[in-house]
């Protein structure tokens, strides 16, 4: 009885042993199916939303007032503001055309200047061109720090009339600085104003500019690769016809 009991005892060890080593088996497959993984993640998800779901609600509540906001401000503030800016800016336009810069910029007494519409219409399209209206005025009146000051106010525009704009920003940026004597200030901005507009009004004209600064600045290399680029870009234009004399005197220059 006594080795009859103990061959039972071992039988049953034997048989529990081997159901573990089944369960931890079993176990393992079932971690590596992966369909249990996404359960037990979707799980985990669903679980931090029972526990952050407020959280969650205030976050997009907060981006959708955002989005909100930014149409409300495009819709009931900034194109209402862009009219008023556009129509503020008529009469500055023709006083402006009539080489009236003092009235153009500070107003005629009933109608707003430009100095006016970039202070009182911030952030519209118009605000910009009178920033560039204004810049152009003083440059005129001589006074070249506050034309400076506000070219720089103005930001670029798209569209094909906007680029021409855009470039001859730049390039009356280069005109102030040529005549503060700021030469590489100059060189910087002509090149700004060849990049901002591929066409044959400005480019060559800001090429031909960019070379005679680089010329004054002793960079003859720099010169000629301008003028060249008028040679084969621009060959028809004003500046194209005459380039070959430049091109000529520089490459003496580099000799």
């Amino acid at each position: 009885m006594a080795k009859g009991g103990r061959a039972a005892n071992e039988a049953a060890a034997k048989t529990t042993r081997a159901a573990k080593r089944a369960a931890v088996k079993g176990g393992n497959e079932i971690m590596h199916d992966p369909e249990v993984q996404i359960e037990q993640a979707l799980g985990k998800t669903e679980a931090w939303f029972e526990k952050h779901w407020k959280i969650v609600i205030i976050i997009v509540a907060a981006v959708l007032v955002a989005v909100a906001a930014v149409y409300a401000y495009e819709g009931l503030y900034k194109v209402p503001q862009g009219r008023k800016a556009a129509q503020a800016m008529f009469v500055a336009e023709q006083l402006f055309a009539a080489e009236n810069y003092e009235q153009a910029l500070n107003g005629d007494g009933t109608n707003l200047g430009f100095v006016d519409v970039v202070d009182k219409f911030r952030g519209t399209r118009e605000a910009r061109l009178a920033a560039h209206y204004a810049g152009i005025s003083f440059m005129k009146q001589g006074d070249l720090d506050s034309a400076l000051e506000y070219l720089a106010k103005y930001k670029p525009v798209r569209g094909v009339v906007g680029e021409i704009i855009n470039a001859q920003n730049q390039g009356l940026r280069g005109d102030i600085y040529v005549q503060k004597d700021d030469v590489p200030a100059a060189i910087e901005a002509f090149r700004k104003a060849v990049d901002a507009s591929d066409n044959e009004l400005t480019a060559p004209m800001y090429l031909k500019k960019l070379g005679l600064a680089l010329e004054e600045n002793m960079d003859y290399a720099g010169a000629l690769e301008a003028y060249r680029r008028i040679e084969t870009q621009y060959p028809s234009t004003p500046e194209g016809r005459d380039i070959a004399k430049y091109i000529s005197a520089v490459e003496q220059k580099l000799q």
